[in-house]
């Protein structure tokens, strides 16, 4: 393993209760977390739609940078990891935001759209809206499995900026089209079917909604999609869902456009990078190697993990405690 990932860090180690990926990916959507005091603010976007934000306050130092989190597919601000990062971060004065993206948030969004793995544009506009309502303070990054892939996207995309301090990406899938074939075979079929399962029923209690609500411009887009149940894959519904709904010409040029990978080279802004080997959704072989990424661009790979686990032995927040780390060295 380690002649083929140069990159493993040995700081990790799993327990012997969650001995490969697939347990400890299982095992971080189980651990419950005590209920937030959060605020939540709607944000009204440009093109007539609305993205949801829920902040955990802390008191006010503005010396100390605003974290801005970023969920997974089927995620939400609800998210096991969001709640524990943001508990966390909240202990060590800093304060958060969970943005859910669209249709995440408990309510269903407007149009006929809905999120994807490369809509930098909401990360952009939402960007640009904080900073007013902040005064421009200082912002840290992190984002989670399709959350990742937004989040190192959008900083390929927006060159260096000042008060852009910091970007974490966790179990990233770099290689869209990659991981759709790691969750069409094997053991990744569970996974697939899962998101495929979810994502089908989103669009059906969206298309549900529009008809009451009379909302025939939106619903009309939703209905040209046919028949979802007949989609068996992951792929299946990216080519006959997602690309149509955001402009994508199929699977494919959604795949490439979107995945981060090539991107890794134009960003200019620090990045940490966690990533786990034994990861049962991302492929090794999408990972990239050291020799590969920017030197401001930091690879953290460990031999197991999971996806968006990382319970380690010893250490059951690792993954908080590695990206409060990152956070800490980005400010001053």
């Amino acid at each position: 393993m380690s002649e083929q990932h140069p990159a493993v860090n040995p700081d990790f180690t799993s327990p012997w209760w969650l001995p490969d990926g697939h347990s400890q990916t299982l095992w971080r959507r189980f651990v419950s977390h005590a209920p937030l005091l959060r605020r939540r603010q709607r944000v009204e976007l440009a093109d007539g739609d609305f993205i949801d934000l829920d902040w955990m306050e802390a008191a006010p130092v503005p010396a100390l940078p605003i974290v801005f989190l970023l969920h997974g597919l089927c995620g939400s601000s609800a998210s096991p990891y969001i709640l524990s990062l943001q508990h966390q971060l909240h202990s060590h004065g800093y304060t958060s935001l969970a943005m859910n993206f669209r249709g995440c948030s408990g309510e269903i969004n407007r149009l006929a759209r809905a999120y994807h793995s490369g809509c930098t544009e909401d990360v952009e506009e939402l960007y640009q809206t904080l900073r007013v309502q902040t005064g421009g303070r200082p912002m840290a990054f992190a984002g989670f499995s399709l959350g990742g892939n937004v989040l190192l996207k959008w900083l390929s995309e927006i060159g260096r900026r000042d008060d852009v301090l910091l970007g974490v990406a966790v179990s990233a899938p770099f290689s869209l089209a990659f991981c759709s074939g790691a969750m069409n075979s094997g053991l990744g079929r569970a996974y697939g079917s899962y998101f495929r399962r979810r994502l089908v029923r989103d669009v059906e209690d969206k298309r549900a909604h529009f008809r009451a609500s009379a909302r025939h411009d939106q619903l009309q887009k939703l209905e040209g999609l046919g028949d979802l149940q007949r989609l068996r894959t992951l792929w299946e519904f990216d080519d006959q869902v997602t690309a149509p709904l955001h402009g994508f010409n199929g699977a494919e040029h959604y795949y490439s456009t979107c995945s981060s990978g090539p991107a890794l080279h134009a960003i200019q802004t620090p990045v940490q990078l966690i990533q786990s080997a034994n990861d049962p959704i991302i492929p090794a072989v999408s990972l990239p190697r050291p020799g590969q990424l920017p030197g401001h661009v930091r690879l953290h790979l460990t031999g197991s993990g999971g996806h968006v686990g990382f319970t380690c032995a010893g250490q059951p927040l690792w993954l908080e405690q590695r990206i409060l780390a990152a956070i800490k060295t980005c400010h001053g």
